[in-house]
């Protein structure tokens, strides 16, 4: 395995979307597009299945140093009405370039701390998003939830508005290495914030595990893995930690390169992790997910439902993903559409009625394609072209450059089929790369991603 990793260990998307952002083509998109495709999709998709909404609440007290999302840290409280009243209209925005009621299938609220925002105001946000949109049967409610300020009132007032999933931010249990990435929290909050959930009726409490952090050692995972089996969360989220301090409003800059564990080392504490899960009774789901068998991430992929997008894997798939906030992605299956990433940009071009999307891409046909190629293999860890309509020409060099990872027992082709191997699953970011064609036409010049192990 170590000399897997040596020769793998390579920069790589996470493949959240195709193209993927730096790789989007700016000149061919406008806003006149975007909405132009949007309407298109919506009006194919939402009787059929609904939309999803992703909500970017952006504020923070503190920083997190291992953090690579876009926030705003203030403890100023004051904030929130501003902002939910910009996010209330962002969305009524969108109403208006669709016919029908939006059938909301799935929400999610991320951050940023969604529970940095008061009960009380959470409460506000959601009855005018439900005021504009209504809830489709068995829709799915999420949000993430920080244990430390995560109330049993903020789980009260959410659940009241049909939210049945969590997912607390644990990250690791050693205090060294909680103050390393400057967010310290004890296991005895996480062990509340995960009761009070259970009490309030959430069917799917969630924990965010990450490996890789600095100082982090083989028995820190172990004893983080423990105390989470002892929790029993219906989900984890068992991440590598994404090295990318380059990246503007990072604050990844706590701590030198050098008390990074190295590649070999991280993948010894995800094998070790991986397998101690396992034996603990959850299930592996796509890339760095596990899920107990009664959970709907687990039965989607039984299913073939699963599916992956901006929000990271869902339980079902929409067409239309709409993403509503400062930085926050929207997604037509045929578009993509980003919010400008400063606060005060955003809330002034929502005062002006303007959409605030600054950049975006149109997909091509080939994007199309391989954007079904790349998704096959995240989700269910095979890809084909039986199908004739998912052939692309670019095909039969794609397979000369999988060749390598065949001979290492990473896939298995046939004349029609890729299948990614036990031994090969946490290399599926490797397997998708050669499937990339923007990349493989453009190498990046500059860093742009994170290692793929």
């Amino acid at each position: 395995m170590s000399t897997l990793i040596s020769k793998y260990n390579v920069a790589g998307p996470r493949y959240t979307s195709y193209p993927t952002v730096p790789y989007w083509n700016e000149e061919t998109f406008s806003l006149h597009a975007w909405k132009e495709t949007l309407q298109a999709s919506f009006l194919e998709s939402n009787t059929k299945e609904g939309i999803s909404l992703y909500i970017h609440l952006p504020y923070c007290e503190s920083m997190c140093t291992f953090c690579g999302c876009n926030k705003r840290i203030t403890k100023n409280h004051d904030v929130e009405v501003p902002y939910i009243k910009s996010v209330i209209k962002e969305f009524i925005m969108y109403y208006e370039l669709f016919n029908e009621k939006p059938k909301i299938k799935q929400l999610h609220l991320g951050g940023g701390t969604p529970t940095f925002f008061s009960p009380e105001h959470l409460n506000r946000l959601l009855h005018g998003i439900f005021t504009i949109g209504s809830k489709a049967e068995n829709c799915e409610l999420s949000f993430e939830g920080h244990p430390n300020n995560t109330t049993k009132e903020h789980l009260k007032t959410l659940a009241k508005k049909g939210f049945n999933r969590v997912c607390y931010g644990v990250q690791d249990y050693n205090l060294t290495v909680q103050k390393a990435i400057n967010r310290i929290q004890p296991y005895e909050n996480v062990l509340r914030a995960t009761k009070e959930a259970r009490e309030e009726g959430y069917n799917s409490v969630g924990h965010d595990i990450i490996y890789g952090l600095p100082f982090q050692t083989q028995d820190d995972v172990i004893n983080t893995i423990n105390k989470t089996i002892t929790l029993r969360p219906d989900r984890i989220a068992f991440y590598s930690y994404a090295h990318v301090p380059w990246m503007k409003g990072n604050g990844q800059r706590g701590f030198k390169e050098e008390d990074l564990p190295s590649a070999d080392l991280k993948r010894v504490q995800y094998e070790l992790g991986k397998k101690m899960l396992i034996e603990a009774g959850y299930v592996e789901i796509g890339m760095d997910h596990f899920a107990l068998k009664t959970d709907t991430l687990y039965i989607a992929q039984e299913s073939g439902e699963i599916h992956r997008n901006f929000m990271g894997y869902n339980s079902s798939k929409t067409q239309v993903m709409i993403g509503l906030g400062v930085s926050a992605i929207s997604d037509s299956w045929y578009s993509f559409a980003q919010n400008v990433k400063n606060i005060e940009e955003y809330q002034n071009l929502i005062e002006d009625n303007i959409l605030p999307v600054f950049r975006g891409h149109i997909l091509t046909s080939e994007d199309l394609i391989i954007r079904k190629h790349i998704l096959n293999l995240m989700c269910t860890f095979e890809t084909s072209w039986e199908d004739p309509s998912l052939w692309f020409p670019e095909l039969s060099d794609v397979l000369i450059k999988l060749k390598e990872l065949e001979r290492d027992e990473l896939i298995e082709v046939d004349s029609k089929k890729i299948t990614v191997t036990e031994k090969g699953r946490p290399f599926v970011r490797n397997v998708c790369l050669p499937f990339d064609m923007r990349l493989q036409r453009k190498k990046p010049e500059t860093k742009l991603f994170s290692m793929t192990v």
